[in-house]
């Protein structure tokens, strides 16, 4: 069963985004993925752990975060 992972990341310029697009795609066992501009929000699903996508975010120098659906506040893991 695949896991849905909803991270917080400042997506502030198209160079930014096109930097996490890359470093997501390079992720192994991914179905699909989803970066939402207005939210600053980073969606992906497959077979991944929260940790395996921050980390593989780090390595392109963003901050991520946990998504948190309710209130949409920030939690830093």
């Amino acid at each position: 069963m695949a896991n849905i992972v909803e991270l917080k990341v400042n997506l502030h310029c198209d160079e930014c985004i096109r930097k996490i697009l890359k470093a997501i795609k390079k992720i192994e066992d991914i179905e699909t993925y989803d970066v939402d501009t207005q939210l600053n929000k980073v969606t992906v699903t497959g077979n991944v752990t929260e940790e395996q996508v921050i980390r593989v975010l780090q390595k392109v120098r963003k901050t991520a975060v946990k998504w948190d659906q309710d209130n949409q506040t920030l939690y830093l893991n």
